[in-house]
């Protein structure tokens, strides 16, 4: 095969350039956030947070204008729908971000290289989720109508959950970890590994920090929101191309946003409940394309109600918590 035929060789739907071009935009935003702006360790700060947020968001948005340009409107508009409903649905990632990191006492300084070797791990894990996804829904057109039966009944029962705060020391995972791991009781500075006596024989063994548990545990978490995120999205478009650069975007984009949102996360209060009625949208609007004899719901609809929706909590949200003081997430 010749670079030629390599570079138009089909992948899932695409020619191989357009994912290469793609992970190319991914890898060069990575090696710019660590190589470059956060080569040394220090706390991002709320301004430093919404600049960073605001250079994810333009590259995105012009990555979706390249998309409307390459692939035409209809996959521009589904682009741009799962965008904001990804970055909007990943937004409750935050409060479950911040219970981790005040759980195992990480400084806001070494935040930032948590998040990053997080990104790592949810571009792989997003990647095979999105990928069985695929494969289930073009062998099985069905699993859609699952999908959209799932986001229903996730969105009414989160619409009506309480605020309950998960116990980060007893989930099963972190009890198992601390007695099958060993794990250090103290940071060693930005380290997940370190090498100390074993305190019975006296050899250097290989220790887990804190630091490692963290990871652990944000990883988890998002394959714990990837269930209503990943489905929300084939509910919107079926082609893995705009499953998944919509959905790294999105999260990349979080990742230097959550500095800013940890602290105003109060802010948000009835966010979780337009997310909730978004869900059942997103679900609700396959059945009723069948009802009414479309092929698809219209793509300029679902951007239209999904930015109605989101606008809605969070203007709503705004103004019912004006005045309320910050609730500390985390050190």
């Amino acid at each position: 095969m010749d670079l030629m035929s390599f570079f138009l060789a089909d992948w899932l739907g695409k020619p191989a350039w357009m994912w290469l071009a793609f992970m190319g935009v991914v890898v060069a935003l990575l090696v710019l956030d660590l190589g470059v702006l956060h080569k040394d360790q220090h706390e991002i700060g709320v301004r430093e947070s919404l600049l960073l947020s605001g250079m994810y968001i333009a590259i995105a948005l012009m990555f979706g204008g390249w998309v409307w340009w390459e692939l035409g409107r209809q996959s521009g508009i589904e682009y741009l729908t799962g965008f904001a409903i990804e970055k909007s649905l990943a937004m409750d990632n935050v409060f479950v971000i911040a219970m981790i990191f005040g759980y195992f006492a990480i400084p806001r300084a070494l935040q930032h290289r948590v998040l990053f070797w997080g990104i790592l791990g949810v571009i792989v894990l997003r990647a095979l989720m999105i990928g069985a996804g695929a494969a289930l829904v073009s062998q099985y057109g069905w699993v859609l109508y699952i999908f959209a039966a799932f986001l229903i009944f996730t969105g009414i029962k989160m619409f009506f959950a309480g605020e309950g705060h998960a116990d980060v020391g007893a989930n099963p995972l972190v009890k198992w970890m601390r007695g099958h791991l060993r794990i250090t009781d103290q940071l060693h500075g930005q380290k997940f590994f370190v090498q100390e006596p074993h305190p019975k024989t006296g050899k250097m063994v290989l220790w887990a920090t804190p630091m490692f548990l963290a990871l652990i545990m944000i990883e988890i978490a998002d394959v714990i929101f990837a269930v209503d995120s990943v489905p929300a999205i084939f509910a919107i478009t079926t082609d893995p191309y705009l499953v998944y650069t919509s959905n790294i975007f999105a999260i990349l984009g979080l990742r230097a946003l959550y500095f800013a949102l940890a602290a105003v996360i109060h802010r948000f209060a009835y966010l979780k409940q337009a997310l909730a009625v978004l869900l059942v949208f997103i679900g609700g609007k396959i059945f009723v394309a069948d009802l009414l004899g479309w092929e698809k719901f219209p793509a300029e609809w679902s951007l239209a109600i999904t930015a109605v929706i989101l606008t809605g909590g969070v203007v709503w949200s705004l103004w019912k918590t004006k005045g309320q003081p910050p609730t500390p997430a985390g050190h």
